[in-house]
């Protein structure tokens, strides 16, 4: 009997894949930290505001004192800046329950029947919620969805009888660096603070909590600090051109360095937050490791660059399509998976280029993916579709 030739990897080699595995999922944790000198504090809108005129109230910024331009912005829309406090049930040495307030943050009042958009990170693993909108009346508050992805979430209150004050979206597609913006939030605590500056970048890098990179993200000046997270980053109008989630700091402390998610994002985002409480996002359904960290760390494969399939997962596109992860031969020696090198003619190097592709595309699309497999590049058609439930979104599954 003859033995087919394929690629097959040694000892030394399996170990070292799954090594540099756990190393590359570690140093996505450990940048995430170093970052984090960093403050963790389109579909239908439906009714969401989106601002097409310039309020009444504020005048035209050209016409009016810089002085001026701010206060209307401010005493226009403060009101439709909340105040989230978050709290969570504890138990005392004798099991008795009490509640302890895990924190606070800012968000925005986007729409007349209470919702509230703020940032993921305030809220998350908070099992009570509640918002003030100024002076003594406090709201109940429940989550209607959040994204851990793009660090964004809705929270909603039942309106008052008297209300809301909403902050209409503006254009995250039209900024310029040295553009005027505001900040309205709560840092540490103190409600409704005003800070201004300018967009002092765009297109930063940033990251949510899980390692996602979050696109496009404003770098401004305007002093934000803890508390300030999940708040409204203004323009001169009054419109919402970004959320504030991150700060840059050695100490803590505002330095000058803060960074808004763009309002795109949220555009994108929200009306299905409402909807469905998730953000259905399309899937490989994939198991993946970057070819270049592993060559890094001494495994040998036949090409520089790509995406390994490590598994696929049943009933997931990748399975579906027909493309193939780690495997055994009878003799037991583990054959090479396919290497995704690009999809739709993107060039797949990291797992964030995987990312930002999967971002703009919707369930259900079509996409085609080239792979090395066999000594030769083949392209692979495959339908995107959602991980199956049953096994949920592993953030080791792509």
């Amino acid at each position: 009997m003859t033995r087919k030739t394929v690629y097959q990897l040694s000892a030394r080699q399996i170990l070292l894949l799954a090594f540099s595995s756990a190393l590359i999922a570690v140093g996505t944790l450990a940048c995430l930290s170093n970052f984090g000198g960093m403050n963790w504090q389109t579909r239908d809108m439906g009714n969401i505001a989106l601002a097409e005129d310039i309020p009444a109230e504020i005048s035209d910024p050209s016409t009016v004192s810089d002085e001026q331009n701010s206060i209307e912005v401010y005493r226009k829309y403060s009101p439709g800046v909340a105040f989230i406090t978050t709290t969570s049930i504890m138990e005392d040495f004798w099991g008795q329950e009490f509640e302890r307030e895990r924190g606070s943050g800012s968000g925005s009042v986007i729409d007349n029947q209470g919702h509230i958009l703020t940032n993921y990170h305030v809220i998350e693993g908070a099992q009570k919620l509640t918002v003030s909108l100024g002076g003594n009346k406090v709201f109940p508050a429940k989550l209607i969805g959040g994204d851990p992805d793009t660090d964004l979430a809705v929270i909603k209150i039942d309106p008052p009888a008297e209300g809301l004050t909403v902050i209409p979206f503006g254009d995250s597609e039209k900024l310029a660096v040295g553009q005027k913006v505001l900040a309205i939030g709560n840092p540490f605590g103190l409600d409704r603070t005003l800070t201004t500056g300018v967009i002092s970048g765009l297109q930063r890098p940033i990251r949510a909590r899980n390692g996602r990179p979050i696109e496009g993200a404003i770098q401004t000046d305007a002093s934000i600090n803890p508390g300030n997270s999940g708040g409204p980053l203004l323009d001169k109008y009054g419109r919402m051109i970004g959320i504030n989630s991150q700060i840059l700091t050695p100490a803590g402390g505002s330095v000058g360095l803060g960074f808004a998610i763009p309002v795109s994002i949220a555009k994108r985002v929200v009306p299905q937050l409402i909807q469905y409480g998730v953000v259905r996002r399309p899937k490989l359904g994939a198991s993946l490791s970057p070819v270049n960290e592993l060559v890094r760390q001494g495994v040998g494969l036949p090409v520089n660059s790509g995406l390994l399939i490590r598994s696929v997962q049943q009933g997931g596109a990748a399975q579906r399509a027909g493309l193939r992860g780690l495997r055994q031969d009878s003799y037991g020696d583990v054959i090479l998976g396919d290497i995704i090198m690009a999809v739709d003619g993107e060039a797949m190097n990291t797992i964030d280029d995987l990312y930002r592709f999967l971002d703009k595309k919707q369930i259900n699309d079509d996409v085609q993916v080239e792979i090395y497999r066999d000594g030769r590049r083949q392209t692979i058609p495959l339908k995107l579709i959602p991980l199956p439930q049953s096994q949920g979104a592993s953030p080791r599954r792509y």
